[in-house]
């Protein structure tokens, strides 16, 4: 490690010099001279299987607006605007929306892009045998029976999309919803369908590919470099910018030295992300002057680890205190180096809901005074806890962080906590999940962001908390759910309904009798809990004609009728028994069926379902006024509970040549990386 480091320590030594002798471009140098350098411009991005837009990967980098252009796409300030749409018209109170295409779009090969393209494209992400594709990332959650096809409970006839003419759709919501947020996204990009069914797996080489935005993929190699250049038949929406000069893009492999590269030459604009090279930009007069600086939408803060264990974290006065004991200046500068900003909210400057939230503020007496009040002074009485973080080969600023607020609790409130560096799939299953088997009671180092601006994700991933049943509340509550979470099929009901596991099961309809039976009793209960509802909230949950219980109930036992062989019975009954039944969804999440709608409203906290309406309200929203307001008292309630504790926000750092323009990173999900490159520009 010391050589490897010596090493690349006399490489920048070299390199810096090159710079202050003119060998690169400097701070100095003419616009007209750095254009004239290459009309080539080279941008890293993580490596590619795909351009598939229903995935959630990499390729959404260049899916948004470079190589595909929806409806909507962000405007190089980030602002959403209008692409192929001409407008959008929202009726019925948000409920249904028809929009209207420009009829001027054009495919790559010159055939005009149409209602009829969106539809399909939206058809194929919805579809029950696209079991791998980020469903959860698009417009179909929203989308009247988006969910209940994907599920295969209802045909592709009742999906809530509707091809008016080529240049007019009509989209009809299951709730009130402002849906341009969603059109940005990858998986409401349209594919040329005709490629698509001709080459289902290959349609997206540069042999086969057909593109509606700036730039087409000329050469591609999975998981390497990639060639774009710009689509000749491209027509870009009237009043926008739409597209920058570059003729040509080289999407090359993210390097494990981004600064030796950009010094280099090898890279038009490098990320970074370690405090070394941050430290020695910000020692060099030329490169500072070329540093960029960007807003994330991320938060990282503590997270109560969601065990179903008992301990002293399950009484509030514990966790208030925990939340109170942490001072997050030091964790800032030095731990991170001043690469990010000291937050007690799940905000930033500039974010939406920041100037509403009120998170608990450091104030170690106060914490101390609770910590006793609880029966725990000086921390005696309290077993060692747990502190969950990600890995130090994936985030060395987690296990940092870990270990500053490991050193912090232990001198402000006596409480010792044991730092578990965690895997990546079951951090991110603790993280953004339920419940998981086998957690010890403590916090994770969590990370909160968005995936696009949506009135869903302004609290920040902070929801995660009340969205899954049973993640927070009572221990009994909590220790009932988790036979949701961790068995495959809660035994209680495979004990009463039978074992979906059994493909015998399900064979005769005396088999049905049990869900049957069940199926009445939570029809009632819960039509009846609907009904005492507030009427905002009522109507939100009131479901669209079609849609009630008892009519999706219906269709399941038609199902069961229609089937042709013993297999597609017992399928038919596995499908009824998860609508009554509960299960797990794994990685810490759980199909909850009526039966458990019924327990967690007859036994879950007031308090979590006042917090639980304010989120469906916001996440409904049509206004995002509305929207900023019912998020704030959700993240505030996670907050004043103990249960979430903001450390800080995170910021973006890069390098762009001299002469470039518009050269920007992705400020939502997927890490530190570049997108909408069709905007950039040289001189």
């Amino acid at each position: 490690m010391k050589t490897l480091y010596r090493k690349r320590a006399a490489l920048l030594g070299v390199l810096s010099a090159t710079i202050l002798t003119g060998g690169l471009l400097s701070a100095g140098t003419s616009v007209a001279d750095a254009a004239s350098t290459s009309s080539i411009v080279k941008i890293p991005i993580p490596g590619m299987s795909s351009f598939d837009p229903t995935q959630f990967g990499p390729q959404i980098l260049l899916d948004q607006g470079t190589i595909m252009e929806g409806l909507a796409g962000y405007s190089p300030s980030g602002k959403i605007v209008p692409k192929i749409a001409q407008k959008w018209v929202p009726s019925e109170g948000g409920k249904v929306w028809t929009i209207y295409l420009r009829h001027d779009a054009k495919w790559s090969n010159g055939q005009p892009v149409t209602a009829q393209d969106f539809y399909y494209s939206w058809m194929r992400m919805d579809a029950p045998q696209d079991s791998t594709g980020a469903f959860f990332a698009s417009i179909m959650p929203y989308v009247l029976n988006g969910n209940n096809y994907h599920d295969g409970i209802v045909p592709a006839s009742a999906v809530g999309l509707q091809v008016v003419n080529p240049y007019e759709l009509k989209i009809t919501l299951t709730a009130p919803h402002d849906i341009v947020d969603e059109l940005p996204i990858a998986s409401s990009m349209p594919l040329y369908p005709p490629v698509v069914k001709a080459y289902p797996n290959t349609w997206f080489l540069p042999s086969h590919f057909v593109g509606d935005a700036p730039y087409v993929v000329t050469a591609y190699t999975a998981n390497g470099s990639i060639t774009l250049k710009r689509n000749p038949h491209y027509v870009g929406a009237p009043g926008e910018v739409n597209v920058g000069n570059v003729p040509q893009i080289e999407v090359v492999p993210t390097p494990s030295v981004p600064l030796e590269d950009y010094m280099s030459n090898s890279l038009s604009s490098a990320i970074i992300t370690s405090q070394s090279d941050y430290a020695y930009v910000q020692s060099h007069p030329v490169l500072k002057a070329q540093l960029h600086v960007a807003p994330q939408v991320q938060v990282n803060y503590l997270q109560w680890d969601k065990s179903v264990d008992p301990s002293p974290l399950d009484n509030v006065l514990v966790r208030k205190a925990i939340a109170m004991a942490i001072n997050r200046a030091p964790l800032v500068n030095p731990v991170l180096s001043g690469m990010g900003g000291v937050t007690t909210t799940f905000g930033f400057p500039g974010w939406p809901v920041t100037p509403y939230e009120h998170g608990l503020n450091y104030n170690v007496a106060q914490a101390r005074a609770l910590l006793a009040k609880a029966g725990y002074p000086g921390g005696k009485g309290i077993p060692t806890l747990h502190l969950y973080c990600q890995t130090a080969a994936v985030s060395q600023a987690s296990v940092s962080i870990a270990e500053a607020i490991q050193q912090e609790l232990k001198t402000a409130l006596g409480i010792n906590f044991t730092i578990d560096p965690t895997a990546s799939t079951l951090w991110g299953a603790i993280n953004w999940g339920g419940l998981n088997q086998g957690i010890l009671p403590g916090y994770n180092v969590a990370v909160g962001n968005a995936n696009f601006m949506d009135s869903s994700t302004l609290s920040l991933d902070s929801n995660y908390m009340i969205n899954l049943p049973g993640a927070i509340g009572p221990h009994s509550y909590m220790q009932h759910i988790s036979n949701w979470y961790f068995p495959t099929y809660d035994p209680s009901d495979v004990k009463q309904f039978g074992n979906p596991a059994d493909p015998k099961m399900g064979l005769t309809f005396a088999e049905w009798a049990p869900l049957q039976k069940a199926a009445l009793a939570d029809i009632q209960y819960l039509n009846k809990w609907l009904a005492h509802q507030p009427a905002a909230y009522r109507a939100l949950l009131t479901p669209a004609p079609g849609q009630s219980n008892m009519e999706l109930w219906n269709g399941l036992i038609k199902q069961w009728h229609e089937a042709k062989t013993a297999a597609q019975e017992h399928q038919a009954w596995v499908n009824a028994w998860k609508f009554i039944g509960n299960s797990s969804g794994g990685n810490g999440t759980a199909d909850v069926g009526l039966s458990g709608q019924v327990y967690i409203d007859e036994h879950e906290p007031k308090s979590l379902a006042l917090a639980q309406m304010w989120n469906v309200e916001g996440e409904n929203a049509v206004k995002t006024s509305v929207a900023v307001q019912d998020t704030a008292k959700v993240v505030n309630f996670l907050m004043q509970q103990g249960y979430q504790v903001p450390l800080y926000y995170n910021e973006m750092f890069y390098l762009v040549k001299p002469g470039l323009t518009h050269v920007s990173l992705n400020p939502w999900a997927w890490g530190d990386n570049y997108w909408q490159l069709q905007y950039i520009t040289m001189k």
